[in-house]
């Protein structure tokens, strides 16, 4: 999946694309609360109430750079959730099949540093964790390491020790400010509350306007329930203050807003809808 903004282009690469109960996420979404919302049919939600979520990375290509955003769960790493533990996906080939072989790749960008964000930043060689993209800069907000730094090792789940950590010690590691500039398309945009230092990625071009979201919302349906949570928010408040502040502008021009875990389509135009807001596709 492939989309143009102006001069730059954004494709899609999955890892996981599943139905899930949407209590999983966000502990308002249960059947009879999403039914409510019929226009999640029939992308978003299944028959049964069920959302439909995915774990992909993005790669935006802007003025000759090559930009993955966010790097989903990774192979071999040991997770307390028993389907995302010593994965061996295809990841890394569907990458090269795109037309992005990890060579390639020039920067990345961490929206935030939890588990379905960083699993890539990295692979297994021997008994050594090493950057899986040994040609870029890994950009992490400064805000997100200084706190995430300072968490002690989870021995069950390990991911700053098997995901982050390792790019820091090769000095791949640049820590950035939240509203960094990439290229003259592309930059960071604060986005905080699902974490400390969470970070879209704002993209202009050519009269034309993106926006790749992060975990601010993780499903459409937070469009529609601006006050709907996630389950792994830390901060519940700043997180729905977030959310309504980015819906009102994005809402008021004409961005494309690519959903970081939106099933496909992924991408579409938000619209008010009655007090609320819709996702158009």
């Amino acid at each position: 999946m492939r989309w143009k903004i102006g001069n730059v282009t954004v494709s899609r690469v999955v890892e996981v694309e599943v139905p899930t109960p949407g209590n999983f996420v966000l502990p308002d979404a249960l059947p009879e609360n999403l039914m409510k919302i019929p226009w999640l049919a029939p992308h978003f939600m299944l028959p049964d109430g069920n959302l439909v979520l995915s774990i992909h990375a993005l790669v935006v290509e802007s003025q000759g750079r090559k930009i993955l955003v966010d790097t989903c769960l990774g192979n071999d790493k040991k997770r307390a959730m028993p389907a995302w533990s010593m994965l061996n996906g295809p990841f890394l080939k569907d990458l090269a099949a795109a037309g992005h072989p990890r060579e390639s790749i020039d920067t990345v960008v961490c929206t935030h540093l939890h588990v379905d964000h960083v699993g890539w930043n990295t692979m297994k060689v021997g008994d050594r964790w090493v950057p899986t993209f040994p040609n870029a800069r890994y950009l992490i907000g400064r805000k997100e390491w200084d706190y995430w730094g300072k968490e002690p090792v989870n021995p069950e789940e390990p991911i700053m020790d098997d995901s982050v950590r390792p790019i820091l010690d090769a000095g791949l590691a640049d820590l950035v400010e939240a509203d960094h500039k990439l290229t003259n398309e592309v930059w960071l945009e604060p986005t905080h509350g699902h974490t400390p230092g969470h970070v879209s990625v704002r993209i202009s071009s050519g009269g034309a306007d993106a926006v790749i979201t992060g975990d601010m919302l993780h499903h459409p349906c937070q469009l529609a329930r601006p006050e709907w949570h996630s389950n792994f928010d830390w901060n519940v408040e700043k997180g729905r203050e977030t959310r309504r502040e980015a819906f009102a502008r994005w809402s008021g021009g004409n961005y494309l807003v690519i959903g970081t875990h939106f099933a496909s389509p992924t991408a579409g135009k938000i619209v008010r809808d009655g007090d609320a807001y819709r996702l158009v596709v």
